[in-house]
């Protein structure tokens, strides 16, 4: 992919526009104006994005307005963002930042046409050979997500040696999903973008913008089908896994016409549905996928010239809730959704077949159930979550839904990780002073057993482990930061991988094979 496609710094348009002038912007007339002049053919006339991400609020979610402010004056390291605090003083800077962060005056748009100009093929499926060209295990593999400068490492998961690094659009978000064979993956972004990437050839395929702002995507369990949950537009989006050709483009309202925004999508493979959690409709909704078996007949829907699909296998079905739920968790048998109530004081589970509520769980401190795992304790299974706004981790029994025991952390945890061959939990403490270190739980006794500061001051998060169990890999959220390789069981650091703000580490066995330490 050309290097002009992946511009990647979502400020380096509007700095340049600013050398073109000798003073800054003296109204806001002047900066929409200069925006237009200067900007608008990277980012869009409206701010929607172009060759260049969306510069919008919401897009922006993750770069304070102060660290906005650093990065104009003082650039970003390996990227194409240069220094201007020579050029532009203090004013200018702050102008500027603050510009992109305002509410368009016209609410924008992102429909069905636009959808189907922004789809790029660049290697139809089937297109490129079928073997690897690495010598690794393609199950074994992890795909690490480096949001300091917008790229991703693939790694073999036997040897720790990085097999190739490669760019990705801004702001990757949700996490990336493979194909259940392990040789596709999907990312998703912020401002939109969805990217298949093929594996084995180390190669991008295919690209589709299905928003604005999208929270994330979801892989059907066959692989088969792509669904982007949006925040901006109030939509859920289906595409054709293939070549991401676009299939269907789901308004998110009830039945009174009220919208809402999506808080996320999943796939829930025994039940070849999408489950949604939506943000502001007391409803979850289930969208079925058809089986492999089933015949496809074409209902004139836009998709690729060789596939066609019926549509009415993927008719919503509306569950009612008793409350806006924001985040989920899921059994093991996908029966059950625990969600997360608005507020963080607590959570409910809902049975997916009934649509009924069965319990209300006391969770305060916003828990994070889209990192919550479970294992077996005293031959009932439980699950465990971190909070976000406490420092504590919850363990349930996932049998009568009580509570069995709440643990004391050092601060609130945004991750948490096991395996079923491992004999712990990992968790971090992300938010708050301590956020440098990382408690190891034993699944028996359910007790904190070891507390590491792999480096003090700096923030360790996020484990993953290798498919087998016995390795597990942990980053150091930094710009200079680091993927550190432990052992599982002496829990001793064998290797560190210099890597730029490693977020994510995803590996191909345990997100295609369900593993029940990891988040789904």
């Amino acid at each position: 992919m050309n290097d002009v496609i992946f511009l990647r710094t979502s400020l380096q348009a509007l700095v340049a526009a600013v050398l073109f002038t000798a003073m800054g912007p003296a109204s806001a007339d002047d900066t929409r104006d200069l925006y237009q002049v200067q900007c608008a053919s990277c980012h869009g006339e409206d701010r929607l994005g172009g060759i260049g991400p969306a510069l919008l609020p919401g897009n922006l979610s993750r770069l304070k307005p102060e660290a906005a402010e650093t990065v104009i004056r003082d650039g970003r390291p390996a990227s194409q963002m240069p220094a201007f605090g020579e050029q532009l003083d203090d004013g200018q800077i702050r102008s500027l930042a603050e510009w992109i962060y305002r509410a368009p005056e016209v609410e924008p748009t992102w429909g069905r046409d636009e959808i189907l100009a922004s789809h790029e093929v660049t290697h139809p499926d089937g297109s490129l050979p079928d073997e690897p060209r690495f010598d690794a295990d393609p199950l074994n593999l992890f795909i690490v997500v480096e949001t300091g400068d917008h790229h991703a490492s693939l790694l073999d998961g036997d040897t720790f040696e990085r097999i190739h690094r490669f760019e990705t659009r801004y702001a990757l978000h949700g996490g990336p999903k493979y194909t259940p064979d392990g040789r596709y993956v999907f990312f998703g972004s912020r401002d939109g973008w969805i990217t298949k990437y093929d594996i084995y050839n180390m190669e991008v395929v295919a690209e589709v913008r299905a928003g604005i702002n999208m929270r994330n995507i979801a892989v059907s369990g066959d692989g088969r089908y792509v669904m982007a949950a949006n925040y901006l537009p109030h939509s859920l989006v289906l595409f054709d896994a293939h070549n991401l050709d676009l299939m269907e483009v789901y308004p998110v309202m009830d039945k009174d016409g009220e919208s809402s925004r999506v808080s996320a999508v999943y796939a829930a493979p025994p039940r070849s549905s999408f489950i949604a959690a939506l943000k502001d409709i007391e409803e979850v909704w289930e969208i079925p996928w058809p089986l492999p078996t089933e015949p496809m007949v074409s209902t004139g829907h836009t998709t690729s010239p060789q596939r066609s699909h019926d549509t009415a296998n993927f008719q919503v079905r509306r569950i009612p809730v008793p409350d806006y739920l924001d985040d989920f968790f899921f059994d093991l048998e996908y029966e059950h959704v625990i969600g997360a109530s608005r507020g963080g004081q607590g959570g409910m589970v809902v049975n997916l077949d009934s649509g009924e509520k069965v319990a209300d769980l006391p969770l305060e401190g916003m828990p994070h159930l889209g990192s919550g795992i479970t294992w077996e304790y005293e031959g009932r299974r439980v699950m465990a979550t971190p909070h976000l706004t406490k420092a504590a981790v919850s363990i349930i029994d996932m049998t009568d839904w009580t509570v069995v025991k709440t643990l004391e952390t050092d601060g609130p945890g945004f991750f948490m990780r096991s395996h079923a061959n491992s004999p712990y939990v990992w968790v971090d403490v992300f938010f708050g002073p301590n956020r440098d270190r990382v408690h190891v739980i034993d699944k028996k006794s359910l007790a904190i057993v070891e507390t590491l500061i792999p480096e003090p001051g700096k923030t360790a998060a996020h484990v993953e482990f290798d498919r087998y169990g016995d390795k597990l890999l942990l980053s150091l959220w930094e710009e200079d930061g680091a993927v550190i390789v432990y052992d599982g069981d002496t829990l001793e650091e064998e290797k560190r991988i210099p890597m730029s703000k490693p977020s994510g580490k995803y590996n191909v066995w345990n997100k295609t094979r369900y593993e029940e330490g990891t988040s789904h």
